[in-house]
């Protein structure tokens, strides 16, 4: 379910707008409709403000706009908000999008939903050539972030694998030390970037009655025959699982294709023992995603009690009347641009004009 993509704006609110048009070195946005995602080259700033403001950055280290929050909560949608104003590329940070394939089953934003929007390191990695490491990450991230910031646009940071965001932020990284498994501290102060960090938090509750019917949507959307397509029998490695075998949805759907030959539920021939094992990797993977969201919202408030200044936006009124109706039609929009974006481009707009 990707309710916060429903009807996304081509072009910000007049609200919005005023927000934005405070800011010195970016022009008004383009409101001349909806953005060819094949054709559409990201707005650059002026040459000398881009110039002058790329160099500072670079010299001082990059400005980096950072999303984090639990699998689900709408950092995706915040980033594509956030770029309609800002001239922005994502780098993803999820460690599952990292890798080519299952894009239904890892919940890849798609390609019209990016709006034209540059990403880097989505979906980009062979998962036959090994697995993404956190010191493989930090390279990559480095590299996309120097990249993006050359080109006077604003690099954002977007995806919740806390570990990479970690690995890739702080000054001096040790990948020996589990920072989010023991005693010692994940983080102090010293960051390699200048860092605003946006922290998108939804209500447990209201985040895991989300997470259940997306993982419903997601199997109308084909999930499970990307599954089967996906699976090989001939795999031996259930304990040692490595890159996207890890991915939500693979171990589950594991289990059931060692029983049940891989084809559609509902079609003919289908027994009993079918329908209760598909079923029961259905609860299994809808069990696994709360169960993410947990962990990963553990390990944002370590980073925050170690010092990080994480910015929290609180998305979760957006989200219950987007997921049960109780504003009806587009209400949970103007909800979602009122507490989530708004507040987050004042945010930035500060940031950006830091020195």
């Amino acid at each position: 379910m990707k309710l916060l993509f429903l009807n996304p704006p081509h072009s910000p609110s007049s609200k919005l707008q005023s927000l934005f048009s405070f800011h010195p070195l970016f022009p008004p946005p383009n409101n001349h409709g909806p953005i060819s995602s094949t054709h559409h080259k990201p707005t650059r700033w002026s040459p000398m403000a881009s110039s002058a403001a790329a160099h500072h950055r670079l010299r001082r280290g990059a400005k980096v706009v950072v999303i984090m929050g639990a699998t689900g909560c709408g950092k995706s949608r915040l980033s594509i908000d956030l770029a309609s104003l800002f001239p922005s590329e994502v780098i993803n940070s999820d460690k599952m999008q990292v890798y080519r394939g299952l894009d239904i089953t890892t919940n890849k934003i798609t390609p019209a939903e990016r709006h034209g929007v540059p990403h880097h390191l989505l979906g980009s990695f062979d998962p036959d050539d090994g697995e993404m490491s956190p010191s493989l990450f930090r390279s990559l991230g480095h590299a996309a972030i120097s990249g993006v910031a050359s080109r006077g646009n604003l690099p954002l940071l977007v995806g919740g694998s806390n570990s990479f965001i970690h690995a890739l932020l702080v000054e001096r990284f040790d990948l020996e030390t589990d920072v989010f498994g023991g005693l010692i501290s994940p983080a102090g102060p010293e960051l390699r970037y200048d860092c605003c960090f946006l922290w998108v938090d939804v209500s447990l509750p209201v985040l895991e009655d989300y997470l259940s019917k997306r993982v419903d949507d997601m199997l109308d959307a084909g999930m499970f025959e990307e599954l089967a397509q996906y699976y090989d029998p001939g795999r031996t490695d259930p304990g040692g699982r490595t890159g996207l075998r890890k991915a939500i949805g693979v171990p589950e759907f594991d289990r059931y294709f060692k029983k049940h030959l891989p084809r559609r539920v509902g079609q003919g021939g289908d027994d009993w023992a079918r329908e209760d094992a598909y079923e029961e990797a259905v609860r299994e993977i809808k069990e696994n995603t709360r169960l993410l969201a947990r962990r990963q919202v553990g390990k944002i408030l370590r980073l925050r009690s170690c010092g990080w200044e994480l910015r929290r936006l609180d998305a979760t009124e957006a989200f219950r009347l987007a997921v049960g109706g109780g504003g009806g039609g587009g209400r949970w929009r103007d909800v979602w641009e009122g507490q989530v974006v708004g507040p987050s481009v004042k945010i930035v707009n500060r940031f950006l004009q830091e020195k």
